[in-house]
């Protein structure tokens, strides 16, 4: 009987079953983490949607950013297919002129600040070669436009860009024959335009030369650039996966409670912080994808991309989809190591030994080493990315890691104050760690613009060139070597008759040369003639009396040997012969024998004039062959759209005519690309960091709810607690900017001795501390309407 008893018992009790291998157990954790994370009610989710956000966030620019090398290839691929190519690299090298071969000249101009690139076309043959997105060649007086181009045409108030583009628009230039939605673009037919009148031919389009490549200089700026702008996304998105800690561990001290070891608990906290990263790079997919289509319509610094072109790199996509959960899942799995959950309900943090200083030193420190062992970049010298971008990282992230030893150092010393004051710097003391995430993006953001900075002026000599121009004298300028004879001198006359003009520097220029009989090894003597106005000639040499008639020798200024040069040509009461070789017959012109010498100056361009000048009284300019026309112009600022007045008259003169604007200083335009990248990356950036201080701040304001709902029912104002919350942000933002500001300094002033240049200017960190403080405020206001929500007498209810 005993012994069936036992039997009984024994079938009635399991047998003990085998335990799980430990990856089966953490991979049982990370799915209870995630069914938690899911299925945790209100709060749950709204906590992993805080996560997700964050991170979808950080997501859309990455994938963003991801996306630039497909959208420079297809920019840079549409423009090399409506490059020129020439006859000679044409199928129909032999022919001067095909069925397919095309004459066309530059009309590209200005129009309020915006670039109209323009082609004026005539075809040689019966089938002639399309630009890229053309269906139809243009005939005479029609034209083929951009959508924005056709766009601004249609608006009102553009009269004056109708004036100058008088053709009918018959068709629209498709995506393929454009760099960028936005671009201005016109192709215009023409019956008129000979070789003789400045178009040159092409055999088609597609010239397969490759562009200048990037100077080492440049390599280093474009390194640093992406260093900047994507190292504050990954810290940003590090951050976002601890959003609502002190709740999920309060919820993990239940799970103790019912026997969860502290190994169980920290993978289920990983398993809700992977859930919310998931999550996060699904909405980060979906913003990016709606972004996407609306790309063609924004501009940003003149910059905007075809929706198409917005394609994220396979390799790079792939890594952020596998780097963004597993960072939320190591972040969390190190954050737990520092909190002791306890099986009785509450969260006791061990006993705080205090952030240790010396290793978050030698993060920073080891990235200024590997700056200074990569050592100087020559000028020719291929550039390593490697050393330069490891480097710069590892400053940048060693600061972010600074900031927390400092903002707990500091705060931990505050005392006393006003009670908002008080306020604030006890919430910082308890929970100072919350308040330096948030800021560390700032941080690294501020510091890396510094060195950006930095890096920028001790370039800026390279890539800008002193002009010698001088705009007090003249705005613009002309030049045509298609506008000859008549037409020549008339020009200047239409100039001078232009709204707003009060000044017209306008001379007709041609060569003059010795007569006579010179062998192949003798070299003719020949200067430049100069045809204009007393005023005119005043401009461009020192001369005293004048009256029309008259006629000079021009030395250059302390230049004897050029101008014993000149002095062979313009022979004082000889023949000189002008446009030898432009016509059948060169035309003879003795010059008077009592011409004075006088010297010549620097007109407003910074060229220097020598040679003969000639009043129009003393030579018929409508005669000389070959002849071209410079005018030099000052406006009248003051009279609307002056600009486009002069720029009229220049394209109704000459389409092709060469039309600039005077500027002392000149830009390369390969580093003003990568500014414009900065730009548009830093825009990016900024409004993440926004994002990510003002969702930091929400999530801890709604943790704090019910003690702000008691402070409130105690009395205390709604004024004092607002501005505790601007001093929360305040502080850890002001001490983030010191760190930013001194290990901005020092990384830009690596960087500039490893490109052989000196630091120009310390002070450049106060637009972007400034730029920090204006995120405080900015943070602050737009979390003020949820902190009145949350003081509500019902925020003290509980269940």
């Amino acid at each position: 009987m005993t012994l069936l008893l036992d039997r009984e018992r024994d079938a009635a009790t399991p047998p003990n079953p085998t335990p799980p291998s430990r990856g089966a157990a953490a991979l049982r954790d990370l799915g209870l983490g995630v069914r938690f994370a899911a299925a945790g009610g209100r709060e749950g989710w709204i906590r992993t949607l805080l996560t997700a956000v964050g991170v979808g966030l950080g997501v859309a620019l990455l994938l963003l950013a991801s996306s630039v090398p497909h959208l420079l290839d297809e920019r840079s691929a549409r423009e090399q297919a409506r490059s020129e190519t020439r006859i000679s690299d044409s199928p129909d090298a032999n022919a001067a002129e095909s069925d397919r071969s095309v004459l066309r000249i530059n009309a590209t101009s200005e129009y309020r600040d915006r670039t109209v690139s323009g082609y004026l076309m005539r075809a040689d043959g019966s089938a002639p070669a399309r630009p890229p997105g053309v269906a139809h060649f243009p005939g005479p007086g029609e034209m083929v436009v951009s959508p924005a181009l056709k766009e601004l045409l249609a608006a009102p108030g553009n009269d004056l860009l109708r004036e100058r583009l008088p053709y009918e628009v018959t068709g629209t230039v498709a995506d393929a024959g454009l760099r960028s939605p936005g671009e201005l673009l016109f192709y215009a037919g023409s019956d008129t335009l000979t070789t003789a009148t400045g178009g040159h031919r092409i055999g088609g389009y597609g010239d397969p030369r490759q562009g200048d490549p990037l100077p080492p200089l440049l390599i280093v700026l474009v390194i640093m650039v992406c260093v900047v702008l994507l190292v504050p996304v990954a810290i940003f998105i590090a951050t976002a996966v601890r959003f609502g800690g002190d709740r999920r561990d309060r919820r993990l001290a239940a799970l103790r409670l019912v026997g969860a070891d502290v190994r169980t608990t920290r993978r289920i906290a990983a398993g809700e912080a992977l859930f919310g990263a998931v999550l996060g790079l699904l909405i980060g997919l979906v913003c990016f994808l709606a972004g996407r289509r609306f790309a063609g319509a924004v501009e940003v610094w003149d910059f905007s991309a075809f929706p198409a072109d917005l394609v994220p790199d396979p390799l790079l996509a792939s890594l952020i989809v596998v780097a963004v959960p597993l960072t939320a899942v190591l972040v969390t799995l190190v954050a737990m190591r520092s909190v002791v959950i306890e099986p009785l309900g509450v969260v006791r943090r061990g006993r705080e030994r205090g952030r240790r200083l010396w290793w978050r030193l030698l993060v920073p420190l080891a990235g200024l080493a590997v700056l200074g062992f990569t050592g100087r970049i020559g000028d020719y010298a291929p550039v390593d990315p490697v050393p330069i971008t490891v480097g710069a990282v590892l400053v940048l992230v060693g600061l972010a890691l600074l900031l927390p030893w400092l903002v707990e150092a500091c705060v931990n010393r505050l005392r006393g104050g006003p009670v908002p004051w008080q306020l604030a710097t006890r919430r910082l003391q308890l929970s100072s760690g919350a308040a330096s995430r948030a800021v560390s993006g700032v941080t690294v953001a501020v510091a890396g613009a510094v060195a950006l900075q930095m890096l920028f002026a001790a370039m800026n000599a390279d890539f800008h060139r002193v002009t010698g121009q001088d705009p007090s004298r003249a705005q613009f300028a002309a030049y045509s070597q298609d506008v000859t004879g008549e037409a020549a001198t008339s020009a200047i006359e239409r100039f001078r008759a232009t709204e707003g003009v009060e000044l017209v520097i306008g001379s007709v220029e041609a060569y003059a040369t010795k007569p006579g009989d010179y062998t192949d090894d003798e070299i003719q003597p020949t200067t430049s003639l100069t045809i204009g106005t007393c005023a005119t000639l005043r401009e461009l040499a020192r001369i005293g009396a004048c009256e029309d008639g008259d006629a000079f020798v021009v030395h250059p200024p302390d230049d004897e040997g050029q101008g014993d040069w000149v002095d062979e040509t313009a022979r004082k009461g000889e023949v000189v012969h002008i446009g030898e070789g432009m016509a059948a017959e060169p035309y003879r012109w003795r010059l008077p024998a009592d011409t004075p010498t006088v010297t010549g100056r620097e007109d407003p361009m910074g060229d220097v004039h020598w040679g003969i000048m000639a009043t129009t009284g003393a030579i018929d300019a409508g005669k000389l062959p070959g002849a071209t026309i410079v005018a030099q112009i000052r406006v009248d600022d003051s009279v609307p759209d002056v600009a486009e007045h002069v720029r009229n008259t220049a394209v109704g003169i000459d389409p092709g005519m060469r039309f600039v604007e005077l500027n002392p200083v000149a830009r390369d335009r390969q580093y003003a690309s990568v500014q414009t990248g900065l730009r548009l990356g830093a825009s990016a950036v900024l409004l993440l960091i926004a994002a990510s201080m003002l969702v930091s701040q929400l999530e801890q304001l709604r943790e704090r709810r019910r003690l702000l709902s008691v402070l409130v029912a105690f009395g205390t104002r709604r004024s004092t607690l607002g501005w505790s919350v601007l001093w929360q942000t305040a502080v850890p933002v002001a001490l983030g900017l010191v760190v930013a500001v001194v290990g901005g300094l020092g990384l830009g002033a690596t960087l500039t001795w490893m490109i052989g240049k000196q630091t120009s200017d310390w002070w450049l960190f106060w637009p972007m501390a400034g730029l920090g403080g204006a995120l405080v405020v900015l943070v602050t206001l737009l979390s003020l309407p949820p902190l009145w929500r949350m003081m509500r007498p019902d925020g003290l209810r509980t269940e």
